[in-house]
């Protein structure tokens, strides 16, 4: 297998857990929190995407979907780019509300889509190239595939475990 193989694996088993973690919950679900100021599901996937959203778009030199498609209206939400989440207070947090999980997997399923295209036109030369030099060493384009899979399942997984945290509080 090459490496933009490899990658289009990996990313092709993210939209799953995606779709895994928010199916059939409700809105108060998606925001439901196990202590006050702690993450969301709704806030995960929402970050988790939004990052995508973020690299992704840099990667390929374009504006984010957020930003030029409905999705922030849809989420009631500003559309200002640099918003993904990152370092986000405990009121910001709250203030990301999506009304169902059909919202979330679009904007996913949008984000992810654009990602998918990308991954499968890679070249190996492509996975070296410098697209960040603000960091030590610089950040080549695999370096940076990476840490946004990572990132996302690594959300994605919290999502899940809230949804069952959430689940078993029930009871």
């Amino acid at each position: 297998m090459n490496v933009d193989g490899l990658l289009v694996e990996l990313y092709d088993r993210i939209p799953e857990m995606v779709h895994e973690a928010v199916d059939g919950l409700t809105a108060e679900q998606l925001h439901w929190a196990p202590a006050p100021g702690t993450n969301t599901i709704g806030w995960l996937v929402w970050h988790l995407t939004r990052i995508q959203d973020d690299h992704i778009a840099d990667l390929l030199g374009e504006d984010q979907l957020w930003a030029t498609g409905p999705w922030a209206q849809r989420f009631g939400l500003r559309a200002n780019p640099g918003d993904t989440g990152y370092g986000h207070t405990a009121k910001q947090v709250a203030a990301v509300r999506p009304d169902s999980p059909e919202l979330l997997i679009e904007y996913f399923d949008a984000v992810a889509a654009r990602t998918r295209d990308l991954l499968a036109g890679l070249k190996p030369k492509d996975l070296d190239r410098i697209v960040d030099e603000r960091w030590d060493p610089p950040v080549t384009m695999g370096a940076r595939l990476v840490s946004v899979a990572n990132d996302d399942v690594a959300h994605v997984a919290q999502a899940a475990y809230l949804r069952g945290l959430m689940r078993a509080s029930k009871r």
